[in-house]
């Protein structure tokens, strides 16, 4: 049975608005939880292939909490964070308020608004980021040509998500891992499993990292790459904007 908070096509995103509004307390800990604290490392090996140097600009789209957001600005980069999910964000700016970002550091804001219609000029950023929003999306490929329109010429562009591991085995026991366990903490931390079997129905309705280079091919994007970790299970997209 589909989770609640999945419908694809246009009407996806009011039942994601809803979904991210009752995990956004809990969301830090249970990706902990569930990735067995392996998401902090996946994230950081994002943020290195960025290439960031002190004085770029990046945007982190999709920011939730800003996990990523200040990761990028750790390295000198003046960072947007960019999620159209209040609850989400305002767990950020507490996060941003508890913990100032060293010496050296670029500047982090956030900003609230559809990915689809970013509100930023053409060719604004040296690096734009999606972390686990991209399959969230109403239409993926509509959103990497908004995203490709703010990344400025010779940028790069770095998509992480959920993937689908091609050694077929290795995926039955994957997604047997997302239908049976992941909506057990959305029972016991957000009082409904749905929360987190959104996961797989999201999923099995995503092309996933083949699709998403393909995509960035299409796009004209150059020395795409495709990083697998854990099998598959996470992947890491990289294109370089020509």
């Amino acid at each position: 049975m589909a989770s609640k908070f999945f419908v694809p096509g246009t009407d996806r995103a009011p039942k994601v608005g809803d979904l991210f509004a009752t995990i956004a307390p809990r969301y830090d800990v249970i990706n902990d939880l569930q990735s067995f604290g392996m998401h902090r490392l996946w994230k950081q090996q994002m943020v290195g292939e960025a290439g960031l140097q002190p004085g770029n600009h990046a945007l982190d789209v999709c920011c939730g909490t800003g996990d990523v957001t200040f990761r990028l600005a750790r390295t000198g980069a003046d960072t947007i964070g960019f999620d159209f999910s209040h609850p989400m964000l305002a767990v950020a700016a507490e996060r941003a308020a508890q913990n100032p970002l060293p010496t050296g550091s670029g500047t982090v804001c956030f900003q609230q608004g559809d990915a689809l219609q970013l509100p930023f000029p053409d060719r604004s950023f040296d690096v734009v980021t999606i972390s686990y929003g991209l399959r969230n999306l109403a239409d993926f490929q509509r959103g990497l040509r908004e995203l490709t329109r703010v990344l400025k010429p010779g940028g790069r562009l770095l998509v992480l998500d959920f993937g689908k591991p091609d050694f077929l085995p290795w995926r039955w026991v994957y997604f047997q891992y997302l239908e049976r366990i992941c909506p057990l903490f959305g029972r016991i931390f957000c009082g409904d499993g749905d929360t987190h079997g959104y996961i797989l129905d999201s999923l099995k309705a995503y092309p996933a990292q083949h699709g998403v280079d393909a995509a960035l091919r299409e796009l004209g994007y150059v020395e795409t790459r495709i990083r697998c970790f854990l099998g598959g299970t996470m992947t890491l997209n990289v294109g370089q904007r020509r």
